[in-house]
């Protein structure tokens, strides 16, 4: 089901008709600064489950795959990560925008996404209606990006509904989203890493450490 928002004066009534179907445990399909996301509210230990076993059988990724958490601010960040100054300074400057930060994560993440690890990707992304959508919720989403079984960005609403429709019960029409890739900042470290680069930029942030490795499936 495509529930059609206005994207400049978003509904009220649609958004909470979206945030009750997380509440119930529902998976949703949304816009975001950078690719179209599928998640869950953090609070439904069962939809973190389906999310978990949407990305291992329908994208065919492993089941440990990091899921991230949206959240409205910093101030939400700082309840599930510990964030110390430096790191604190870095996220004022960046965000809202396309970065995902990588932090130790708090007791309040759910403990089924702290199995595998101590640290969670945390972004607060630039999108009205995704900020409205957490704002009503008042708790994170825990997301994945949405992507095709080879691996493309979903940018639109229409393709997500064919693609995950049989799992996903709703699709929030945001309309067309530019793809992209977030950029990944490690900051659970001794020093801020650049682990991949995407959407954000990286002007002024010449002190990053660069890797190498296998970029992470983040959103």
């Amino acid at each position: 089901m495509i529930v059609q928002l206005d994207t400049d004066y978003p509904q009220p009534r649609r958004i909470d008709r979206i945030v009750d179907h997380l509440q119930s445990g529902g998976l949703a399909a949304y816009p975001t600064d950078t690719i179209y996301g599928l998640g869950c509210d953090s609070d439904h230990h069962d939809a973190i489950v389906e999310l978990r076993r949407l990305v291992s059988n329908f994208k065919e990724a492993p089941e440990h795959t990091p899921l991230s958490l949206l959240c409205e601010g910093l101030s939400q960040v700082a309840q599930y990560a510990f964030v110390d100054d430096e790191s604190h300074r870095l996220l004022r400057r960046l965000l809202p925008g396309p970065y995902t930060f990588i932090l130790q994560a708090t007791k309040d993440v759910p403990t089924v996404m702290r199995k595998q690890r101590e640290t969670i990707g945390i972004r607060v992304p630039d999108h009205d209606v995704l900020q409205r959508m957490l704002d009503r919720l008042g708790r994170p989403i825990i997301t994945t990006s949405a992507t095709t079984r080879d691996d493309e960005q979903i940018a639109d609403p229409w393709t997500i509904e064919d693609l995950y429709g049989h799992v996903v019960e709703l699709v929030v029409d945001g309309g067309y989203v530019d793809p992209g890739p977030s950029t990944v900042i490690d900051l659970s470290g001794e020093r801020p890493t650049l682990i991949r680069e995407g959407k954000g930029s990286l002007e002024g942030l010449d002190f990053l450490e660069v890797v190498d490795d296998e970029e992470p499936k983040m959103g």
